[in-house]
């Protein structure tokens, strides 16, 4: 929608791609789109990420269904 209101778009990144110490909470809050378990350094795909997954599959498309 952006794009076609003129809005120069050209890109998009995820601000943060696993959880992760962050300066001010530590590792109190977690924000990444991946989970992190610290004990065993086991990665998992949050639902924000398999969401992102599917943005950049479908060109933005899914978007319109949510």
């Amino acid at each position: 929608d952006a794009i076609n209101k003129g809005v120069n778009l050209t890109g998009y990144m995820a601000w943060s791609l696993l959880d992760n110490l962050e300066w001010s909470l530590g590792f109190s809050k977690r924000f990444g789109i991946t989970h992190v378990n610290y004990q065993t350094q086991e990665r998992t795909i949050k639902d924000s990420g398999l969401l992102y997954a599917e943005v950049i599959q479908t060109n933005g498309k899914v978007l319109d269904t949510l």
